[in-house]
């Protein structure tokens, strides 16, 4: 039976706890105190972490040449960015900015995710253990970190059970789209902070219902931690605070629809510290955003192509699970690190019988509004299924085109259901746990509990698949590289590129000796300042990818010579470097051709010195 929205869980959303007198304690008495009521919030934190390690134990049990094979080339550039972060730092060299790849362009860090938020702090940890240190720790700490700061919310303003707030905190940090992010991307892994962004503006909000009485001081202090948490953010990711600030505003929007002045006397009352916490975040961020925007090797918007769901995705089991491994679907992810549904048909059953059950719960219907609606926009412009067009026209089609937007991956809208989804969870628990402690015999509970583990355990991730990268070449670590290079660039044959960007590890190995042509980031293109990932195609760098793709030495004539001359003086090359690559002796005998002169072998590799050649 359905009880009354007053005696609900939600309720604690509208509840002032209680103000309880404490007798005096010592010292010692008020630390046990403490620790007595830590003691779940330990035990559940405690239990997040220990799964964060088991996922990428792979990689921490290889942080030497272990690689995260699902991440494409992907772990090879958040580690450049940690790397050259703190290089930067070290050297106290401005960090927003680097000419180590892309020479002597360059690229531009804060349009580039670098992550500053925790690539500065961390600069101990990068220049003392490496970049792979840092990259998998702060996956580990992302996917813990983010889990435990939902259970933080929800067993502080949601509901009384620290085992229900338990499970809504596990499905936020481990959901599939956070798995499938952990292969390669710490800014959509590590959102602590969104919650505990939401945490402060609920607090506030609540205040406003109650019509406390705030005093300037207070308002102040608030307006200040809020506007320090976003900036914080946008060092951590603006892309995740897009999403969720605009799934929070549909949550609020549908939670309030049944008392609108009440949610217009909060919006009264939140706009003044509202606005003042974004002027703080200005105040903190302007440099930083506008080196981004405005900035050398700035761009204006990033033209990723449909980047949407497939139908299918949202039913079948991600490819890091337990039901992954027995029953996994067509591959209709856009790639390996962005199943950012891959919710599983069991769960979708289990929540709308659950939403269906508990409809009378104003955040219920909230957090079902926000599933519907950016379920739709991760659908992108037209539905498909099993990767065929139906021809259904979606609402993305028209919010394509909107500023800020049209930059974000519509599959990732997503990930803005994975709280709404917990919140249901932890309310469904929360009634079961307290139909249970009116009559122990009560079956529904076993029921629900039945029903979630039939809908979480196909989802349980599976340890995250690591293989041994190649060697750095020792022309790149034992120093050789120092002798040929003249404050030009090292040009690899062909430069580094999206699809293989292993030279920006051989630089980080290097120390940093020499600067990149080419590289793997995004920069603008041409004249309409459009993102694009990597630099714009050089004629020389195209011939040197056609050429190893084909594995067909091309025809060199003098127009291509003096093509190559054309490029290296761009490039301001001071060698061309041939690695132990795929098709290395057809590139070989094509750079001998166009440069007129053998390579040399050194220390592994194949180089011409083309110094004397501009």
């Amino acid at each position: 039976m359905l009880r009354n929205e007053a005696d609900s869980a939600v309720a604690v959303l509208d509840r002032v706890a209680p103000e309880v007198a404490r007798p005096n304690l010592t010292r010692t008495q008020r630390t046990a105190e403490r620790l007595r009521l830590a003691r779940a919030d330990l035990i559940v934190a405690g239990a997040y972490l220990s799964l964060a390690v088991l996922v990428l134990s792979g990689q921490w049990l290889h942080a030497d040449r272990g690689y995260l094979i699902k991440s494409g080339q992907d772990q090879t550039m958040w580690e450049w960015f940690f790397a050259v972060t703190a290089h930067d730092v070290a050297h106290l060299h401005n960090p927003l900015g680097s000419s180590l790849q892309n020479f002597p362009d360059g690229v531009n860090m804060m349009a580039n995710t670098a992550m500053f938020g925790v690539g500065v702090p961390l600069t101990p940890v990068t220049l003392l253990f490496g970049p792979t240190v840092t990259f998998v720790l702060v996956l580990t700490l992302g996917l813990c970190g983010t889990a435990f700061a939902w259970y933080w919310l929800f067993s502080r303003e949601l509901v009384s059970s620290r085992f229900a707030a338990a499970v809504g905190g596990l499905f936020c940090g481990f959901a599939p789209a956070m798995i499938s992010h952990a292969n390669a991307h710490p800014n959509f892994v590590l959102l602590a902070l969104l919650p505990l962004i939401g945490l402060k503006l609920i607090r506030m909000a609540r205040r406003a219902i109650d019509g406390t009485e705030v005093s300037r001081g207070r308002r102040n202090k608030d307006a200040f931690v809020l506007g320090l948490l976003v900036a914080l953010q946008i060092a951590l990711g603006e892309e995740p605070l897009l999403i969720f600030a605009l799934a929070f505003g549909v949550f609020a929007l549908v939670y309030h629809l049944h008392a609108p002045k009440t949610g217009l006397r909060i919006v009264r009352t939140l706009a003044p510290p509202v606005l003042l916490a974004a002027l703080i975040t200005v105040a903190l961020t302007d440099i930083p955003l506008w080196w981004q925007f405005f900035g050398p090797q700035s761009y204006r918007s990033i033209d990723h192509g449909p980047m949407k769901n497939d139908l299918k995705a949202l039913f079948q089991f991600p490819s890091e699970s337990l039901g992954g491994l027995f029953a996994h679907g067509q591959n209709v992810a856009i790639n390996a690190t962005e199943e950012n549904s891959y919710f599983g048909w069991p769960l979708w059953i289990v929540v709308a019988v659950a939403i269906v059950l508990m409809w009378r719960e104003r955040a219920v219907r909230a957090a079902a509004a926000v599933m519907a609606l950016f379920t739709v926009l991760s659908l992108g412009a037209s539905a498909t299924i099993g990767l065929g067009d139906t021809g259904i026209v979606l609402p993305w089609k028209w919010l394509d085109h909107v500023p800020l937007l049209n930059s974000v991956l519509e599959s990732r809208f997503t990930m803005a259901a994975i709280p709404a989804i917990a919140v249901v969870l932890v309310l469904a628990t929360q009634r079961a746990l307290d139909y249970w402690s009116v009559s122990a015999t009560d079956w529904r509970p076993l029921a629900l509990f039945a029903a979630m583990a039939f809908a979480l355990l196909p989802l349980t991730p599976t340890i995250l698949p690591v293989v041994q990268r190649a060697p750095t070449p020792a022309f790149f670590t034992d120093g050789s590289v120092r002798q040929y290079v003249s404050g030009g660039s090292v040009v690899i044959a062909p430069p580094p590129t999206a699809p293989d960007a292993r030279a920006l590890r051989w630089q980080v190995d290097s120390g940093f000796e020499f600067p990149l042509a080419g590289g793997y980031f995004v920069g603008p293109t041409g004249s309409s300042k459009k993102g694009r990932y990597g630099p714009d195609d050089r004629p020389t760098a195209s011939l040197l990818l056609k050429a190893q793709q084909s594995n067909k030495i091309p025809v060199i004539d003098e127009a291509n010579r003096i093509q190559a001359l054309v490029d290296l003086r761009y490039w301001r090359a001071d060698v061309v470097v041939l690695p132990p690559t795929d098709n290395a002796d057809t590139l070989r005998l094509t750079l001998d051709q166009l440069l007129g002169f053998p390579a040399k072998y050194v220390d592994g590799v194949w180089l011409w010195d083309v110094r004397g050649l501009h």
